[in-house]
């Protein structure tokens, strides 16, 4: 007698996390999407300018920089369709949603290996003095960010093969979304295997990476002479590392936490789906804001930039004042020579 009553709850609160889930989506998400895609257009902007001016004087992080602002601008770009589905759902057919998946994954893993990258060369270079890439060379960063952007590629192939435009039976919308049952194979298998390898690609390696990275840097920096630059350069540090995690570790656990729900390892209970929902939810879209604090950490954060930034802005201003007192003088003489 217990069994239905169980199956019942299960399924009522199934349904209730799927209206509390759509109805904070519905709301929330379009509105911080929006607000994340102007933020960080504006922010890569400003610092695909900035290098612009700086191109004859590129460093090797500078480098790093510009792949990470083409990854982060490739996926601040696919926010409004997403926007788009949970408002309305999806309309935009099959093919668009095999590329805006296949986008959004690459450009994804992209962002987090370069992170890794400039971490690793970071560390190289302050521990153990070793330059892997010489200015006179700067093919060979190139070289290693396109071989990072062909790994993100293959990462991608299953969103090319399974993601699908389809109807939800139960909220009777429809979402861009895998199909694993369209090439005749084993769902639950598909479903852990791309699980895991996000958490274990996407996450744990590359966070295993930056906190030995920088916490190797930290400890050299600490052991040596405590002068401005150093201690600027530990607080650029910790607020990298610290900006990183804030914004994917949320998330990231809620994932693991699901997958093990989703699993069987964790018991399953009503309040648990309810709550892994909401928490799934609003953890995306903290992940998500990360794409728009790059441009601030990694660039205005230091002094070199920053700089520059000033001056070209001091620079626009000047322009527009030497502007607007032409048209003053000349508005002025006209009106003079009116009878």
């Amino acid at each position: 007698n217990d069994l239905p009553i169980c199956t019942i709850r299960y399924l009522t609160a199934s349904v209730q996390s799927e209206m509390l889930s759509a109805e904070l989506e519905a709301v929330f998400i379009p509105v911080l999407y929006s607000l994340a895609l102007i933020v960080g257009l504006l922010g890569n902007g400003l610092v695909l300018a900035v290098l612009c001016q700086l191109r004859r004087s590129w460093s090797i992080t500078d480098t790093f920089i510009l792949h990470l602002l083409v990854a982060d601008t490739l996926l601040l770009f696919t926010l409004p369709f997403w926007a788009a589905e949970i408002a309305q759902g999806w309309s935009f057919g099959t093919p668009l949603c095999k590329l805006m998946g296949a986008i959004f994954k690459v450009n994804f893993y992209c962002g987090i290996f370069l992170l890794t990258c400039i971490s690793l060369d970071r560390y190289l270079s302050i521990v153990h003095a070793v330059q892997m890439y010489s200015r006179g060379k700067s093919w060979k960063v190139h070289a290693s960010c396109l071989g990072v952007w062909l790994i993100c590629l293959l990462l991608s192939i299953p969103d090319w093969i399974f993601l699908q435009q389809l109807e939800d039976e139960r909220s009777k919308t429809v979402k861009c979304t895998y199909n694993y049952l369209a090439y005749k194979t084993s769902v639950k298998d598909w479903q852990e295997a791309s699980r895991w390898l996000y958490h274990i690609v996407g996450f744990i390696i590359p966070s295993i990476i930056m906190v030995f990275c920088y916490s190797s840097i930290l400890l050299r920096l600490f052991r040596g002479s405590q002068g401005f630059k150093k201690q600027r350069a530990i607080r650029v540090i910790l607020v990298l590392v610290l900006a990183f995690f804030i914004c994917w570790t949320p998330y990231n656990i809620t994932l693991i936490v699901d997958t093990l729900h989703a699993n069987r390892t964790l018991n399953e209970t009503c309040e648990s789906t309810i709550i892994l929902e909401l928490l799934l939810s609003a953890t995306a879209a903290l992940g998500y804001i990360h794409c728009c604090l790059n441009p601030i950490l990694y660039a205005f954060v230091g002094g070199r930039f920053r700089h520059h930034l000033l001056q070209m802005l001091k620079s626009i201003n000047c322009i527009k004042c030497v502007c607007v007192c032409v048209f003053a003088i000349t508005s002025a003489r006209a009106k003079i020579l009116l009878p």
